[in-house]
Formats: structure tokens, sequence, C-alpha cells
């Protein structure tokens, strides 16, 4: 008997496993029941499904949002992957709101932005490559160009490409980077430097009246490769006039016309193009070129604003050459992040 009475004791007041395991199953039966004990969780919510509908139509149908009202369609895509972060928002409110209709209905934009940037969440960089490149928007106004320099040279970057830069601060970059490069050319605002020597160079017309692009010959041990550097017209949002790029959407055209038209096999372009790879304004030149980043790179490879990347601006593209790595590296006295790649140069490249 006495034994029976501790048995039961024991059995009414423990707190072992199988216990606590009877208190969890009693919170789900509580929370299941409240759904499916509601009648109301199809019609409830339904405000809710048609918003998670409509993101998923925007995500898929981006291409198809017009430009005639203020570029709608390109502000749309530059900050596409962001639309995703609706879908967590929405999903708790669905929850909160106990919406068995929103909750489905949510399925359509998940499987869209996964369909559309699932890729740029897997690491896709791998080892080798003959040739590392890196771009940089020094920012006019950067209190530390010698820094700045000092800092991309460090990245051990064959050849490196500089936009933005000002007559003033061009003798401290040459200065700074002298050491490290034997060849270099600047033309107006942007540059490009070199371990390999340098050949045809020249600007490249983008419409704007002043010189923000170029072209060099780059003959490195694996081959001659095209190098352009570029930094198209800056967009800005405007009340009144919307995303205004047409000045932008002009030179992208140009630049493209001329990546057309260059006669070596491998092309590499580098700069700020003040857009992002989504955005249809760039077509004349993504078109024809491949984003190192998204193919050999891991994530989206934000770049600007420096202090919170929201957006890919600063690119690093190829034609004839098989992009192994891309990556972005640390802030400079810069408002834009440095973008790297490593490049295999696949062709003779004459």
């Amino acid at each position: 008997m006495a034994q029976q009475a501790y048995m039961t004791e024991t059995d009414d007041g423990g707190s072992g496993p199988e216990h606590r395991g009877t208190r969890l199953r009693r919170l789900r039966d509580r929370l299941a029941g409240g759904w499916r004990g509601d009648p109301r969780i199809w019609r409830r919510g339904l405000i809710l499904a048609a918003c998670a509908l409509l993101l998923a139509v925007v995500m898929l149908l981006h291409a198809q949002i017009p430009n005639a009202i203020g570029n709608l369609g390109s502000l749309v895509e530059t900050f596409l992957p962001w639309l995703g972060l609706f879908v967590p928002v929405l999903l708790v409110l669905a929850v909160v709101r106990r919406s068995a209709t929103a909750l489905i209905a949510l399925l359509a934009p998940a499987v869209v932005w996964l369909n559309l940037f699932g890729g740029q969440l897997s690491d896709k960089t791998a080892t080798g490559g003959d040739l590392t490149v890196v771009t940089h928007n020094v920012n006019a106004d950067n209190p530390d160009p010698s820094g700045t320099a000092r800092d991309v040279a460090a990245s051990g970057a064959d050849v490196l490409a500089l936009e933005e830069l000002t007559q003033e601060a061009v003798p401290t970059y040459e200065k700074a980077l002298a050491p490290t490069y034997k060849y270099h050319s600047v033309q107006g605002t942007v540059g490009v430097w070199s371990k390999h020597p340098l050949s045809d160079v020249r600007d490249v017309d983008l419409d704007m009246g002043w010189t923000r692009a170029m072209r060099a010959t780059v003959t490195a041990p694996s081959g001659k490769v095209a190098v352009y550097v570029a930094h198209l017209p800056s967009v800005r949002v405007k009340m009144e006039a919307g995303f205004t790029a047409r000045q932008r959407d002009r030179s992208a055209d140009y630049l493209g016309e001329a990546i057309a038209h260059e006669p070596l096999d491998n092309v590499v372009l580098l700069g700020d193009l003040n857009g992002t790879m989504n955005d249809r304004a760039l077509n004349a030149v993504t078109s024809q070129m491949r984003s190192t980043q998204g193919a050999a790179g891991n994530g989206f490879g934000f770049s600007w604003p420096a202090s919170f990347p929201m957006a890919r601006i600063d690119q690093i593209m190829v034609r004839g050459l098989t992009p192994e790595s891309s990556w972005t590296l640390p802030q400079t006295g810069s408002d834009h992040l440095p973008v790297a790649a490593r490049v295999k140069v696949t062709t003779s490249g004459s």
C-alpha cells in the first residue's frame, strides 16, 4: 500500500519529460482547436490575401510596369529584392488575424521571390581565375582619398577602376597607387590602374558633354582584355517628377553600343552604373554581359549606400570571361562600397 501511494503521488505531481510533453500537447491542441473551431478562418483576412496576390503580381510582372510615369518601372526594379520583406510581415498579420485564406495566398509571393532571387542566397564562389578586378566610386567629396587608395590597392586587384575622380584628387590617387600599379590612365572623371601594360586607351562618348567613361586594353599574361570603366549619370527620386533617369538611360544606350562594337573577345565593364541588373533601362548593357555577382557571388552584393547597402549599383560585368568569384570590399571614405571579382580569361582575347 505504501508503494502504491508513493507511485500515485509521483505521477500526479511529477515534472518529468512526460509531464512537460503533455503540457505542450495541450497548448498545441488549444491553438489548433481555435483554428479548427473557427468557421470564419476562410472569410477573414481577405484584404491581406489580396495584398499578397498583388505583391506576387508586381514581382512577377515587374517588367510590365510602365516607365512612362516617373520611371516607376525602373524604380520598382531597383529595389525589387526588398519586396520580399513584405512576405514575413503579411505572414505575421495573417497569423494574428487567423486567416487561412491569407496564409494560402502568401504562397504566391513567396514562390515568385524565391524563383527570382533564390539563387542569390547560395554561395557560388569558386577558387581559380587569372585576373582580379576592382571598381570603386571614390566619391568626389571623399575626405581621405589617400587612405581610400591604399585600401583598394590592398585588395590585390590586378586592374583597378575608380570613378568620380576630381582634378584636385587625381594627383593624390596617382601617388598612393604608384607603388602597386605601374600603368594607369585617367580620362575625365574615371581612371584605370593596372599591373599589366595598357594600350589603345580612349574615352567613350556617353552623350553627356564631358568624359565619364573610358576604354583600354589590358595585356595580361593570359591574354588581352578590353576594360571599360563607366560612371553613368545619377538618378533622383523627386515628388513632382518621380524617378528621373532619362539622361542615365540615354548614356546606357551609348555605352551598350560601344561594347557591342568591341572587337576583343574578352571584355570587362567596371563602374557605377547607377542602376541594378534588374533595371530594364540598362538592357543595352546587361543583355550582352554577365554580372560576376550573379554568376559567382555570395548574396546580393549590395554596394550603396555604404552605411546601409540597399542596392548593387556598382557593377562588374563580363563577356568572354568566366567569373570565378565576386564580393564587396570593406567601407572606405566613400559612400559606395568597392566591389571585386576574380575572372578567368578563357580565350586569347585577340
